[in-house]
Parts: structure tokens; sequence; C-alpha cells
């Protein structure tokens, strides 16, 4: 009964709510926003270069709210007001698209549009340092992109599928939640999911993906125990997986995995990871002097001595090893990263220390009482640990999506 009593006829709907909020969203993309945010009783912001600013100086009703609500979700109606929230894709135009997640707040209903830049960006475009590249590489195994929302972690995922889409000729399957960015097929099948739409959960996804002959599995996001093990399963039978976590770097990503287990499991689950993990890329961006955004990153590519870290649970062992591979092996710490970007120019001293895994260590390198230590690491960084020597500064409509 109640079913009925919230379907929506659509026949009786203007679609004037959605006209008048197409406006705010164009409005964004004009302004090189990243995101919209709808809140019934509030006024209409968005999110420019990092920072919250108005767009309407009048309050949004709630029932405009609701009425937006329905002309948006339209059959999907009755789901958001069973579950309480709903994500979609909305078409803006042919150029535009958005993430779109319609929730309850105490006022009534809200929702935020995230922008989704439609052409893929590549790693050469993004300079990314190039172990994100090498990782493209591998033929089996886990990689992970971790990091805040709005890390840019959608936009590194697309641009290493991208690459393998180019370059080699396997098959790709990619269970998103919603999908982002649309791969076209090159020299690669890509079969992407949508949770919700084309399956019910990611882990009936997953675990169909591997009677479904894939070389490569895109995990959205490891959520739960259940898919992180089947995750580390796809990988441990001959199958490439990316996957992210929304964590702050290596170490931490590491725990993360083995602390969703029970005790009793941990040490199995630590092997396992050990012996499947090939690399773990953590990002930030950092507020730049001319009001855009640096993406500075943390790679951790496994070596033997990484391996038995994990191994033996000596994960406070892991940034140090991190970096003394540097130079070898291209990994970096967001330490090291950051220097080389302060050292350019780009950021400011405090916004350096602000995002350091640790402001102290930085400033020791900053002001020269680790002056061999910071020199090394920059000879290192011209030696292909970042960037080969460059760095990028990108706007937050490219970059900051998930």
């Amino acid at each position: 009964m109640s079913e009925n009593i919230n379907k929506v006829d659509v026949s009786k709907l203007t679609f004037e709510q959605l006209k008048k909020i197409r406006t705010y969203l164009q409005k964004l993309i004009d302004n090189g926003g990243s995101d919209l945010h709808v809140k019934a009783n509030g006024i209409i912001r968005a999110r420019i270069n990092g920072k919250i600013v108005p767009f309407s100086g009048s309050i949004y009703a709630k029932e405009e709210a609701m009425t937006l609500a329905k002309e948006m979700l339209r059959g999907r109606y009755p789901e958001f007001i069973e579950n309480k929230e709903v994500d979609f894709v909305y078409q803006f135009d042919e150029g535009n698209r958005f993430r779109v997640n319609i929730f309850f707040q105490t006022d009534g209903p809200s929702a935020v549009f995230r922008v989704i830049p439609m052409i893929i960006p590549t790693i050469d475009e993004m300079k990314y340092p190039e172990a994100i590249r090498t990782f493209t590489n591998e033929t089996r195994g886990l990689v992970l992109v971790t990091g805040a929302t709005g890390s840019g972690k959608s936009t590194t995922l697309a641009a290493m599928i991208h690459e393998i889409n180019v370059n080699k000729k396997c098959h790709i399957i990619t269970i998103e939640d919603p999908i982002e960015f649309i791969h076209k097929d090159k020299g690669c099948i890509i079969n992407q999911r949508s949770v919700g739409q084309d399956t019910l959960t990611f882990q009936r996804a997953l675990r169909a993906a591997l009677r479904e002959d894939p070389d490569i599995i895109l995990v959205g996001e490891m959520r739960d125990r259940e898919t992180v093990e089947l995750a580390l399963h796809a990988a441990d039978t001959g199958h490439l997986v990316f996957s992210t976590l929304h964590t702050i770097d290596a170490k931490e990503t590491i725990n993360r995995i083995i602390g969703m287990f029970p005790v009793d499991e941990q040490n199995r689950i630590r092997m396992a990871l050990a012996g499947v993990l090939k690399g773990v890329i953590s990002q930030r961006l950092i507020p730049t002097i001319d009001d855009k955004r640096a993406a500075a990153f943390e790679i951790l590519v496994k070596t033997p001595t990484i391996e038995k870290l994990i191994n033996e649970n000596r994960d406070y062992e892991i940034r140090d090893a991190i970096e003394k591979g540097r130079e070898h092996y291209k990994s970096q710490s967001f330490d090291q990263h950051i220097l080389d970007i302060y050292n350019s120019g780009i950021i400011t001293k405090e916004k350096a220390k602000d995002y350091a895994t640790s402001a102290s260590d930085l400033e020791l390198k900053m002001s020269g009482l680790n002056s061999g230590k910071a020199s090394e690491h920059n000879g290192e960084s011209n030696n292909g640990g970042s960037n080969n020597g460059k760095l990028s500064t990108v706007d937050e409509d490219i970059f900051d999506l998930k």
C-alpha cells in the first residue's frame, strides 16, 4: 500500500525544480567547480577550488526539494523513500555528467552533484609518477588506490584502465557504484557493471566475475570483509585486481584490511595480503599558491622487504622502507613528494606541513638541518621517483572525484 502511495505519476510533473537546478549546475560548470550542494531549508552552495561558496541568496524549501527528488528519480522515488538515500548518474548534456547522491536529513531531502569529466585523463596528461604506469604492466595481484573522499581516486583508476585499454589486449570487468568514467573498447573488452542497475551487490558481481574470463577486475570500493576476501582470492588466482579504500596512507591501508577480520583470522589475511599485494597508491590534494590543487602521492611498491614487514606485523617500518626504495623501486612517501612540491614553489610551507605525514620531520628537511637527506631525496626524484622531475597542478573539477 505504502509503495503505491510513494509512486510518482510522471505525467503530473512539471520539472520546474529540475530546470532551476540545471541553471545552478551550469553555473558550477562555468566556474570550474566540483560539487553542487542542494539542501532543503538551506541556500544552494557549491565547492570551487576546495571551498564551499554560496550560489543562491534564497532558501530552497523542503517542498521544492521533495519535488526535485521526484523529478530526478521518477520510478526510483519509492526506493528513495524506503532506503533514505539513492546514488545515480545524471547526464546534464553531451559534455557533462554528474554523480548524484540524494538523501534525507533533518530538514528534508538534500542532494550533492559531483562533476564527472567525460574525457578520461591519461597518465601522461596528469603527470603521474612513473610507478603508476608500472602497475598497469602487472599481470596478477592487487593494486589499491587510497585517499580521502575527493582526493582523486576515481581519476587515477580511470587513467590506469585507459592505459591498459590502449596498450594491451585483455578482458576488463569493472564493478562500480555508480559508474563514473565510461570506457570504450580499444585493445581490450571492457564490461562495466553498476551496482543496483547491472548487479545487486559488489560481492555477487565479484563472484560472478571469476566465471566471466577476466584478466583484470576493478572493484570500485572494498567496503566489507567479504569483498576483501573475494578480491584477495581473485588476485591469488591469476587476476590483476584494482580497488580503492578510504585510508590516509599505505601503512593504514594494510592495517585497515587486516583489521576488518576477527583476530583469529588476521594472520591468514596478513599472509594472503603480503603475497598478492603489488602496490598502494595513496593521494592527497594540497591547496596551491594560485588557488588550485597539487596532487601529492605516497606510492608503496611491493618488494621482498615490504612483503617481509607485512608478514611479520612490522607495519610501523613500512614508511622507512618506502623512502629507502625510492631510487631503485620508484616508491615514495608523502613527505618525500610534498618536499618536492614545496621546493618547486607550488605550495606554501604551512600547507606542506599541514598535509605531511610528519610535519616535524618535514620542517627539519625544509630548514636544511637534514639537508643531506633532503638533497638525496631531490636527486632520487629526478631519477624517476616523482614525475621524472615534473610536478602537476590540477583544477579540482578535473581531479577531485572520489
